[in-house]
Order: structure tokens, then sequence, then C-alpha cells
């Protein structure tokens, strides 16, 4: 708190005002994350042409995200701040969840994902290798940038999801970001 106190330029009494100790001070700003995730995935929702643009969307704000963020986040989050870490993990359960379901649902209806998949089982595939990235044993902080990871992670998902129709938008899009 003093840390904090400091780098905000006023007294620790000042934050208590508003918070009662540390862990509602985290509760406050994953509360506040987790609306800017809302608003982001929504306006993503919204205004992409199609669910495989919605995905690159999604992972270009993700990757913005990364380079401000220590990748032991989620870690100290759930041994540090337990509660804090049950908020975060029921919006990725429920949010998060319906939010990637209902764009494989969206995929297969345009033909640009294959029909043959399950949305429950590849829905729940997506999520945990989202969160497999922050994990130091599969990924040590250091060798390899998280965004290069997650880059390569959805690339992977999208390709064993998609039509030929897809795997044509997935290039598109790709040679978009590389552009940029």
């Amino acid at each position: 708190m003093d840390e904090i106190a400091a780098h905000l330029g006023m007294s620790k009494k000042t934050i208590y005002q508003f918070f009662a100790d540390k862990d509602a001070l985290v509760e406050g700003v994953i509360e506040i994350e987790i609306e800017k995730n809302v608003s982001e995935c929504s306006y993503q929702k919204t205004t992409a042409e199609n669910p495989i643009q919605e995905i690159f969307m999604s992972l270009d704000k993700a990757n913005e995200m990364m380079t401000h963020i220590n990748p032991s986040l989620l870690f100290e989050l759930e041994k540090y701040h337990p509660k804090a870490f049950r908020k975060f993990s029921d919006h990725k359960n429920k949010f998060m969840f319906n939010l990637i379901k209902d764009n494989l649902v969206k995929g297969i209806e345009e033909g640009l994902y294959r029909a043959d998949i399950d949305p429950d089982i590849i829905t729940r595939f997506r999520l945990a290798s989202i969160f497999m990235i922050f994990n130091h044993d599969h990924f040590p902080p250091g060798k390899v940038p998280l965004t290069q990871v997650l880059d390569e992670v959805t690339y992977h998902f999208l390709f064993g999801i998609t039509t030929h129709k897809g795997e044509k938008l997935i290039q598109q899009y790709k040679i978009q970001r590389q552009k940029q």
C-alpha cells in the first residue's frame, strides 16, 4: 500500500477512505478490468465482419494488454487475493465461455467453421489454451514473448476449426496484421 500511495502521490490514509484493505483494492481493479473486457468484447462482437475477424480483433487487444501485465499476475492473484481471483474465474467461466461459444456457433452457421465440431468442447479447449500460456511450467517468463505464444496458439486453434472458406479469411487477416 505504501508503494501504491507513493506512485499515486497520495497518503495511504486517502486510499483507505475508498478501500478497506489491499484485497478490496485488488477486487476493485479486477472489477474495472472485467467491465473493460466486457465492453471491448461487446464492441468486437458487434463490429466484426465475421467470427474470424472477431477473433483477430480480440487477439490484437489481448496482445496489447499483455505488453502491460506481469505474466505472474494470475498466479499471484490466485495465491494472495482469492476473492478477486474467484471474480476473475467467474468472468472467464461465464462471460468468456459464452462469448467463445457464440463465436463458434455463428462461425458454423456462416460456413467459416467446420460443422462437425462440438461448440461446448471446443469452447473449453479454447479457454484452457488461452490461459495455459500463463503457466510458467509450460512457458517460462523471458523465453518467448507471451504475445508470440498467444498468436501461435490462436492460429493453431483457428486452422483446426475452419473450413476452406475460413482459412482464406485467416490468411487475409494475418497479412493485414503483418502490414500493421
